[in-house]
């Protein structure tokens, strides 16, 4: 079977969706680079949502200078090699603390463990909007790349995303085998609990607890009633293949 054609596009969208954890580089006081690990999810559209405490050094450097980069790892490289996997930096401006609902709800839905700090004063939601992209993923294939090329387009996706939490709670309660045949046949991941953790035009996000994962659709969808034929499509693809 001949291999699928590289795409950048595809590649660091998957890398973006699946990251869980990622490096944040801020600027210290005296323009010197910072770096932090912090945990990451996804607007719809695909921007890096942090929730970080005002008491961390990275955010009081942020409340000075907003421009800021993340390193993303895709999960599950070679075993033994850390940079065998794709990686993905993404540039950009991280927005002030952001009181956005479907944040909090994406940030949870990825990270069930934050629910407990979420609340917490010091605390805050915030956004990075993208201005450029650089993906690492194997020989000849590093690229750079712009905000179109990384992120999702929502036109015309009201509908979806107004539907994401009926179906997450849908396909968590009544078909979990579904979505752990989804991860083990077409992503080739070990057997788990696995979840379903968002949904967007271009794809679902799942995890198993201890590892995230992102199953994209074979063509954008923007409907509720698309995404149950497309879940229903690919548990029928899943339930075909070895």
């Amino acid at each position: 079977m001949a291999e699928a054609k590289f795409s950048p596009s595809a590649a660091a969208k998957r890398v973006l969706r699946s990251a869980a954890t990622a490096g944040l580089a801020t600027l210290s006081p005296d323009g010197s680079p910072f770096a932090s690990l912090v945990t990451v999810a996804t607007t719809y559209a695909g921007e890096p949502i942090l929730l970080i405490s005002r008491l961390a050094v990275h955010t009081q450097n942020l409340a000075r200078d907003p421009r800021a980069a993340l390193i993303l790892v895709e999960p599950g490289g070679e075993a033994g090699d850390p940079l065998a996997g794709a990686r993905l930096t993404v540039k950009g401006r991280v927005t002030p603390p952001q009181s956005d609902p479907a944040l909090r709800t994406r940030f949870i839905a990825h990270h069930p463990e934050a629910e407990g700090y979420a609340s917490f004063g010091d605390f805050a939601f915030y956004r990075l909007e993208p201005t450029s992209a650089h993906l690492v993923a194997g020989f000849g294939r590093i690229v750079d790349l712009t905000p179109r090329d990384i992120l999702t387009d929502l036109a015309d996706a009201d509908e979806l995303i107004e539907a994401e939490a009926s179906a997450i709670e849908h396909m968590n309660a009544d078909h979990p085998e579904a979505l752990e045949l989804c991860a083990t046949h077409l992503l080739h991941l070990p057997a788990g609990a696995w979840r379903m953790t968002g949904a967007d035009p271009e794809g679902i996000d799942l995890s198993n607890g201890a590892r995230p994962a992102r199953l994209a659709f074979p063509a954008r969808v923007t409907t509720a009633d698309g995404l149950r034929t497309v879940l229903t499509d690919l548990t029928r693809t899943a339930r075909a293949t070895p």
